[in-house]
């Protein structure tokens, strides 16, 4: 089997799925990613997925993408971060291209989900396209990124598993950011269990530790760090009840942030914070000056920023 030719290094505890810093004016801000990776790194955050989902990939150019991850690996230099670097594209060159930039800057992974336009009709299939993405970072791990409700790509990953682990070298695991925890269950017996399963939907974390997930990619990480480091040393604890508790704020604060619009509303939290990583880009939506205030008194009611050790935040300027 490939993967069992290749050493997979499994990840353990909070992997953020960055924001991409934007000016007011919707231009990429790289100078933004500085202050964004000390925040992580104050909040003991230090593994980030950048040009993901939550980075708005789709809504990035071919050179804004090149130029994030050269900022990023610029930026990391200062501080010990690994980075993951998401590398899938509708256009499978440009995927080469970004993975084969992501293996010479030194990234510790590269990800790619599934074309979502034209789209693979069976796991061969998408095994053939991982493939030739992967090929062109052939000394880094890869990570098929499965996001169904993003891509509308839904096959048997335990079935994809299988076959990207006999057919691609550096096949390390899945990016598995769906509900589907019987899949999940799957997934994690294929190839004796050396596969490395990443979850990535924050808000039922626990539900995933309970059947053995140890690293987890998500974008409220940039966030609320804080709620889930005590929600994985309360499993590892085997206080459920306190790790219930932390996962009903995840909840909670997801909903909120969902009821206004996620990703624009998560980019004004991260403001509110004092990390200015600019609005979302269109076609999103950004909160209003109003709407932002209101989102804050929400949080309040909620204790969001006592839960993150931030009572300051409070009252801190929209």
């Amino acid at each position: 089997m490939a993967c069992a030719d290749m050493r997979i290094q499994k990840f353990t505890g909070l992997m953020a799925a960055t924001h991409t810093p934007f000016t007011a004016e919707g231009a990429l801000r790289l100078d933004a990613i500085s202050p964004l990776a000390a925040h992580l790194s104050a909040q003991n955050v230090h593994a980030v997925f950048i040009g993901g989902t939550t980075g708005e990939f789709e809504s990035l150019t071919l050179a804004e993408r090149l130029a994030l991850a050269e900022r990023w690996f610029a930026v990391v230099k200062e501080r010990p971060m690994r980075i993951v670097v998401h590398v899938g594209s509708n256009c499978q060159e440009d995927a080469r291209v970004l993975a084969a930039q992501a293996e010479y800057l030194g990234a510790v992974g590269i990800a790619a989900l599934a074309p979502s336009y034209f789209k693979p009709r069976s796991v061969g299939e998408l095994v053939r396209w991982c493939r030739e993405i992967a090929a062109a970072a052939p000394e880094t791990p890869f990570y098929y990124y499965d996001i169904p409700a993003m891509t509308g790509v839904v096959l048997p990953m335990a079935e994809f598993a299988a076959q990207a682990a006999d057919q691609i070298p550096t096949f390390a695991g899945i990016k598995y950011t769906s509900a589907d925890l019987v899949n999940f269950q799957l997934c994690r017996q294929v190839s004796g269990g050396r596969l490395d399963l990443l979850w990535g939907m924050d808000e039922c974390l626990l539900a995933a530790l309970a059947l053995g997930a140890r690293g987890c990619v998500g974008s409220t990480y940039n966030f609320a760090a804080p709620l889930y480091h005590r929600l994985l040393a309360a499993f590892e604890a085997g206080d459920l009840e306190a790790a219930r508790t932390e996962q009903l704020r995840s909840a909670q604060l997801v909903k909120a942030l969902a009821d206004l619009g996620y990703f624009g509303a998560a980019k004004a939290l991260m403001r509110m914070l004092g990390v200015d990583v600019g609005p979302a880009r269109q076609p999103h939506a950004n909160p209003t000056a109003v709407q932002q205030q209101a989102l804050r008194e929400r949080l309040q009611r909620l204790g969001f920023f006592d839960w993150i050790g931030q009572p300051s935040a409070n009252a801190s300027a929209t």
